[in-house]
């Protein structure tokens, strides 16, 4: 099944390694990309959400797209994703509804899992609980956006005949996409979500492999599917220009990914074997902007993706600089963008 049009998006890491200095500056940095992405035809701005970081990545991600919102006008804003299993449910649907009012109903609340323990050890909470908590978490914010009274009763929350408000502005509330990397992630974003997240770790081979289960459980549900691609992607005058750049920065992420443990990343069994080479054809999008409309082209064809989240920026490096950033995400808009819709 293949969307008709193209939507761009950009997830912006804000960190800045090795020891998470100068982070006013970098938070300053994002929102001026966001304001040139919307500038240049971009459709949406994401963050994300990691806890305990030493490169000082910012773990709130609904202020920081709170920030973005306030500089925009068009973009939609939002999370990519929001480790919904580590916060009160009700907190969650406050700040989203809190959000939706400031940016006007442009919100887009992504949520997943999360895999790393330092992110759940922050808040004394087991690893293991994550998808019983993630599963009540979610029926609660459908019901907190609807605006009707209810009592719930679940192994992890416990509410009794509360009534949420204000209302938010989209009906019967921002859309909730799940972002997950496995067969068991994508069927639950089929069975209860509104769009579905998938990383850009993850190759062509197993992005249609998990789609196929996504949209799947979806039509069973009365669902229907949206899916956003996140990629990492690159385009500068010339490939090589883009591998000089972007190529360092987005193997030191693969390497940081690799040696966590990520699922994405477990078949590969040396560290050796990550190298720019091997992921250039099927997990990323890097090159001159002729390279990059044929590879957005060839994912589209083969994925039917409603929307495409760029990672420009890596957590785990902190570059490409800003900079270098903002002439892509320029380039992009002139040379890339309008060829795709």
């Amino acid at each position: 099944m293949r969307s008709e049009e193209m939507k761009f998006g950009i997830y912006g890491s804000v960190a800045n390694p090795p020891r998470g200095e100068h982070l006013d500056r970098c938070v300053d940095e994002a929102i001026e990309e966001a304001e040139i992405a919307e500038e240049c035809g971009f459709d949406s701005y994401f963050f994300g959400e990691h806890h305990q970081d030493k490169d000082g990545f910012i773990p709130a991600p609904i202020v920081l797209a709170t920030a973005v919102a306030a500089r925009t006008r068009r973009l939609k804003v939002g999370t990519a994703v929001l480790l919904l299993a580590l916060h009160h449910p009700v907190q969650v649907a406050e700040e989203a509804i809190t959000l939706d009012i400031v940016s006007k109903g442009r919100v887009v609340l992504g949520v997943g899992l999360g895999y790393e323990s330092a992110d759940f050890s922050a808040f004394g909470l087991p690893v293991a609980s994550r998808v019983g908590r993630f599963g009540e978490a979610m029926e609660i914010i459908r019901r907190c956006f609807s605006g009707e009274r209810f009592s719930f009763h679940g192994k992890h929350f416990t509410l009794q005949d509360i009534e949420i408000h204000p209302r938010p502005i989209q009906e019967p509330g921002p859309p909730i996409w799940i972002g997950a990397n496995t067969p068991a992630g994508a069927r639950r974003a089929g069975k209860i979500a509104d769009g579905f997240v998938l990383g850009p770790g993850v190759d062509l081979e197993a992005v249609t492999k998990l789609l196929e289960a996504y949209r799947s459980a979806a039509r069973e549900a009365g669902r229907s599917p949206v899916v956003a691609l996140m990629r990492d992607a690159w385009v500068a005058s010339t490939r090589a220009e883009a591998e000089r750049v972007y190529g360092p920065e987005v193997m030191t992420a693969y390497k940081y990914y690799w040696r966590s443990g990520a699922v994405a990343w477990r078949h590969i069994k040396s560290e050796s074997d990550l190298t720019l080479e091997h992921f250039t054809r099927n997990r990323m999008v890097l090159g001159d902007p002729e390279e990059c409309i044929q590879e957005f082209q060839r994912w589209h064809e083969a994925t039917g993706a409603d929307s495409v989240v760029l990672r420009l920026r890596h957590a785990h490096s902190g570059g490409p600089p800003h900079k270098n950033i903002v002439e892509s995400i320029r380039l992009f808009g002139e040379r890339v963008i309008p060829y795709l819709r």
